[in-house]
């Protein structure tokens, strides 16, 4: 199976260029995110950040106060939205799309579809909301197929509850929301919103006067549970409830469409008999789709998980978990308790630091600095083969203290309001915007994630758990460090992570134990750490500690071969201390050389931090224009900022474009091969930077033309 990475991403608050945010602005103020800003070299560039799946989060039509009546969408009155935007978990119409994200209103369907088929044709699964809790106060759909009967069309409003009803009624009392209004006052000329009988809410409140706490903008819908009955709860499953019927025809509509799978909001709030009914129903004709399900009841996760869902959060558990030792406040050591607790069901449990209902990690609520929470990263990624996922902006760091409008400053990024998140007012488009501290943050995420989708150890391995023999001492701080090995066949993956502000030197031992469960055996191998590519030679033995230093809130990733014999790995001779900026602008500068003139790889190159040196063998003499072009080109390239990564082959699954003449006899039978994007790769023991953009700026210093050797001399130097 491969390792799931989930983007969360609202499409309302991505790449959306105007930079008013206005408090509280409209639509024609804030501006919106659209379907179209994810092209096909924005989607691509989200793929190789290491994200297998992507969910698009609010595309149904929900409650909005934009007027879309010119296209013949019925208008929601003020008083029932919330925020100028609306939520998007207050549908209106299941069977239609937000117009907010759709270039063209009337096209919003086929731009969705095409959304679809964009992001499939770089390599992502599509996954978006099912919201089966509730809809919005005036749902009424106008996209529904022929045939099909609307929520609540056929409903008894003189029962407060009947199994053939969509919706709980108040007993004929008038909705009153003075409650709510007199915290959010609406300026509105028309006349109050009038619901006679009141609908209870999405939250369970079933009475006529919600308060301003409760999900006022939303009525809940019935599955056949009284929960009204003075004699207690009651469930009316047979016959089958009118509104599973309903819910599973809405299912089947959008698995139509072509997408991969479903977050199903507030899953726990409906009987898992409805979902046992659906799943199996749209599984039956949608084989591979995956049903994710947000459930908050530890008690409840084998019920969710029997019946149909592949996955369900870790909220109560490992999330709480990881932010507490974030803010150091609990134990690293508190990790193994808690996937331990669930280790019958671990694969199915989806691991998150953010998400659109938590606050930002980078917000003043929870530690008020992305870096602190790497290690998390490292860990939720890397620990288990179960999905992990990120919400947008949380890999540049978006801290969520912008004061939108309806849900104030909190510490989360609202979902109420047009609003343009300063992280993602270019997103992928350019990181141009962002920070240093902020691009580093992403190519750390980058790393983690490659390696998480890569390694089979990861995706496919055991894991083994180092705590219980590295408890708190002079060498090992079990509070502020975590330790775990991954093994996969021949390949194995030691990973370490400090939750320390402070740079530590630690020892870790990996026991006996730990051999026998992974059959390691004793011997001398070299390891590679993928997020750093330092080089690490170990003596593998039973009991044995391995020191090695780790920078703040960083880990270590290393990764060896079984196969490798003593010798560990002799690749391409160069300066070991060369300087990483230049060092990795000699490979792009050789593949650039290649595809622009034909020629081979360089193998006359001296690398050095003031000035470099390298030639290569062509069949003219370069113009002024393609010498421009050489440096016009290297710049762009760098700019495109590119990740750099690592990775060991055998021999036998080198890459067709990768020759191996150059490597020494000697070399081993495993390789290191270095990677740039789909740009470069190379057989190479040195050490580079971690993506183009850290290179600097390329200055072609000079060049050189030997026409009797046919010799094209370059020599360049990289500048901050």
């Amino acid at each position: 199976m491969s390792k799931i990475v989930l983007y969360q991403v609202f499409p309302r608050l991505f790449d959306n260029h105007n930079t008013t945010r206005k408090v509280s602005g409209t639509l024609r103020e804030n501006g919106c995110g659209k379907f179209s800003s994810f092209s096909d070299e924005v989607l691509e560039r989200i793929h190789r950040m290491g994200f297998t799946h992507i969910w698009y989060m609010g595309v149904i039509r929900h409650a909005t106060t934009t007027d879309y009546s010119a296209y013949g969408i019925p208008n929601q009155h003020p008083e029932i939205v919330k925020g100028k935007a609306g939520s998007p978990y207050a549908i209106v119409d299941y069977y239609d799309v937000d117009p907010d994200l759709a270039d063209n209103p009337d096209k919003r369907m086929e731009e969705w579809k095409a959304l679809i088929k964009r992001t499939h044709r770089v390599g992502m699964k599509v996954i978006m909301d099912f919201v089966p809790n509730h809809v919005a106060r005036e749902y009424h759909s106008i996209c529904k197929p022929v045939g099909v009967r609307d929520l609540g069309e056929d409903d008894d409003t003189s029962k407060n509850f009947s199994q053939h009803n969509n919706f709980y009624y108040c007993w004929g009392q008038p909705l009153d929301l003075s409650q709510v209004l007199s915290t959010y006052p609406v300026d509105s000329s028309a006349t109050p919103y009038i619901e006679i009988p009141a609908k209870a809410t999405g939250n369970n409140c079933f009475t006529a006067c919600p308060s301003e706490k409760d999900w006022y903008e939303t009525i809940k819908l019935n599955y056949g549970i009284d929960y009204c009955n003075p004699a207690g709860r009651s469930t009316h499953f047979n016959p089958i409830p009118d509104t599973w019927e309903k819910m599973t025809r809405i299912l089947l509509f959008w698995a139509n469409t072509g997408i991969d799978g479903f977050r199903c909001d507030m899953a726990e709030m409906v009987p898992d008999s409805f979902w046992s009914y659906t799943t199996k129903i749209v599984k039956n004709r949608y084989p591979q789709l995956i049903f994710i399900g947000e459930v908050y009841d530890p008690n409840r996760y084998h019920t969710y998980l029997a019946a149909g869902f592949d996955y369900l959060y870790d909220k109560v558990g490992m999330y709480d978990t990881m932010r507490a030792i974030i803010r150091n406040e609990r134990p690293a050591s508190d990790i193994t308790v808690q996937w331990q607790n669930r280790n019958d069901i671990q694969e199915n449990m989806l691991y998150f630091l953010e998400n659109h209902d938590e606050q930002r990690i980078a917000s003043d609520f929870f530690c008020g600095d992305s870096e602190k929470a790497v290690p998390a990263v490292i860990v939720g990624a890397l620990l288990q083969r179960n999905p992990f996922m990120v919400y947008c902006g949380q890999e540049f760091g978006e801290k969520g203290m912008d004061e939108e409008g309806y849900s104030s400053r909190d510490g989360r990024t609202t979902i109420f309001d047009y609003w343009s998140p300063s992280t993602l007012t270019h997103a992928y488009e350019s990181h141009c915007d962002l920070t240093a501290q902020f691009k580093q943050l992403s190519i750390s995420y980058c790393n983690i994630f490659h390696t998480a989708t890569h390694e089979k150890s990861i995706s496919d391995g055991d894991m083994f758990d180092l705590m219980y023999m590295n408890p708190t001492s002079d060498h090992f701080d079990s509070r502020r460090q975590f330790a775990f090995l991954r093994k996969y066949k021949d390949e194995v993956l030691f990973i370490v992570v400090n939750f320390s502000s402070n740079r530590v030197n630690i020892s870790v031992k990996i026991p006996g134990h730990a051999f026998e469960y992974l059959h390691l055996p004793q011997k001398r191998v070299t390891a590679t750490d993928l997020l750093s590519g330092d080089i690490y030679v170990m003596n593998l033995s039973r009991d044995k500690d391995y020191p090695m230093m780790i920078e703040p809130y960083n880990g270590r990733v290393y990764k060896f071969n079984l196969k490798m014999d003593d010798r560990g790995f002799a690749l391409n001779e160069h300066h070991k201390d060369e300087f990483p900026p230049a060092h990795t602008a000699e490979h792009l500068l050789n593949q650039l050389m290649m595809r622009k003139f034909g020629c081979e790889r360089s193998d006359n190159a001296h690398i050095e931090r003031r000035k470099s040196k390298i030639s290569y063998i062509i069949d003219h003499e370069p113009s002024r224009k393609e010498v421009r072009e050489i440096e016009d080109e290297m710049n762009r390239l760098i700019q495109a900022d590119m990740m750099v990564s690592y990775e060991f082959v055998d021999r036998d699954h080198i890459p067709a474009e990768v020759k191996l003449d150059r490597l020494p006899k000697e070399a081993h039978e495993m390789i290191r091969l270095v990677r740039i994007d789909n740009y470069d790769v190379c057989p190479c023991l040195g050490k580079h930077v971690r993506s183009t953009s850290q290179i600097g700026r390329f200055v072609l210093l000079g060049t050189n033309w030997d026409a009797m050797k046919h010799s094209f001399r370059i020599r360049f130097k990289v500048t901050p």
